[in-house]
């Protein structure tokens, strides 16, 4: 039997969570991410935000240009994971296989649990009738006999849509008088670049099937069999060692010459990656560290260590490389663990990372708090797991920037 797969995408997802659970916001162009006073961009937005020319990832400067009079919120991820560990529940009723690309999307592969395309489409409405009548939601669903074609047909008819590809032909059809950035993997740059040899439509990628090769080597034997309606990859569920990194990353709201301060984050956002590698069982074999300055030029610098996970130890290495980078004012600091493996190495000994402090572990974790109360005024040690809960952690570094000079 030929594969059939399900794409589910929820519609405006952080946006129509929000306007469910607050009447009030439907109807309204309702932006989440960053408030239009702060920096960075546009998570999502309502499909009423939507006319007025906002759309992820811009600019949130931008979107308050366009839309001045919309409502600007900060997402809660919190909730949103709630929501989505729900939406999972009732997508894989349906699937053997479910392949997670974000908190609001999946492929599910149907083709044993449904058996036939026909009860295959029943599985589909089925799964828009559960999320709107359980969830208050609605999602844009494409059922298809790949991948690809799953993940255009769920596009075709937002919001609250639903279409078939049943065949290869079907999907050529539908697709060959479309630019080529409609296919899988085509960006923007990839298209400029079809697009300057007079290569714009599938139907052109099809013509000119050795000019793609040419032009583009490897991508371009996937792209032409694309173009021909062939995709043969399977619904892969994500595991956690597929990972490559475990990072946590912050933008101040304002750049920060404050090493000091700097290293103080380091130490939080160290804590932040280590439950994060805890939560999947991983343990990274380097440290990274990323900095991103006022010029908004970025660098990242990493080191090896043995197998770990501990934030004493992701923050000792952090500290290393924060002394080694160029000192400017900053305006994000990140921290991350790469090179990941669900086995643990000899792990290095507390008294080779902090040779004056006592080597507990427990210890040395107080003494580091200790210092953040005093300079800080803020009790770590008995709220950390609230801080690192939704956008805490970013209120509370920016509480610390705000009043880091005042209290040395």
């Amino acid at each position: 039997m030929k594969q059939i797969i399900i794409h589910v995408d929820m519609d405006a997802f952080y946006a129509s969570v929000e306007m469910r659970d607050n009447p009030a916001l439907r109807g309204k162009p309702l932006i989440i991410g960053s408030l239009p006073h702060e920096r960075g961009v546009v998570a999502t937005c309502s499909y009423a935000a939507r006319k007025f020319g906002v759309h992820s990832a811009m600019n949130i400067k931008e979107a308050y240009r366009l839309c001045p009079d919309g409502i600007y919120m900060h997402p809660n991820f919190e909730k949103y994971r709630a929501v989505s560990a729900q939406l999972h529940e009732i997508w894989n009723t349906y699937a053997t296989a479910s392949e997670y690309i974000a908190l609001d999307e999946a492929y599910l592969d149907v083709t044993k649990t449904a058996g036939t395309w026909e009860k295959a489409c029943d599985f589909a409405r089925t799964i828009k009738e559960r999320t709107r009548n359980e969830l208050g939601l609605t999602c844009s669903i494409g059922i298809a006999y790949c991948k690809s074609a799953a993940k255009i047909a769920s596009e075709e008819k937002k919001p609250d849509g639903y279409f078939e590809i049943p065949t290869a032909e079907a999907f050529v059809r539908l697709i060959e008088d479309r630019d080529v950035r409609v296919l899988y993997t085509v960006g923007e740059k990839t298209a400029e670049k079809l697009h300057s040899f007079g290569i714009h439509t599938v139907r052109d990628m099809q013509q000119r099937r050795k000019d793609v090769l040419r032009l583009l080597g490897k991508q371009g034997q996937w792209l032409t069999q694309l173009a021909f309606g062939k995709d043969d990859r399977k619904v892969s569920p994500y595991q956690p060692e597929d990972a490559k990194s475990i990072s946590r990353e912050l933008t101040f709201q304002a750049d920060t010459e404050d090493y000091g301060f700097l290293r103080d984050v380091l130490f939080l956002l160290s804590m932040s990656v280590e439950r994060r590698a805890k939560r999947v069982n991983l343990y990274g074999e380097g440290v990274t560290l990323k900095l991103t300055y006022s010029d908004m030029k970025s660098i990242t610098r990493s080191e090896a260590v043995p197998a770990t996970r501990s934030a004493m130890a992701i923050y000792s290495h952090a500290l290393d490389l924060l002394e080694q980078a160029p000192k400017k004012p900053v305006r994000l600091i990140g921290v991350g663990l790469y090179h990941l493996t669900d086995t643990p190495m000899v792990q290095m000994r507390l008294e080779d990372l902090f040779p004056d402090n006592d080597t507990n572990k427990e210890t040395a974790l107080s003494a580091v708090l200790e210092h953040l109360h005093r300079k800080y005024g803020l009790n770590f040690a008995d709220n950390l797991d609230k801080i690192f809960q939704g956008e805490t952690l970013y209120k509370t570094v920016e509480y610390m920037r705000k009043h880091a000079g005042s209290r040395q």
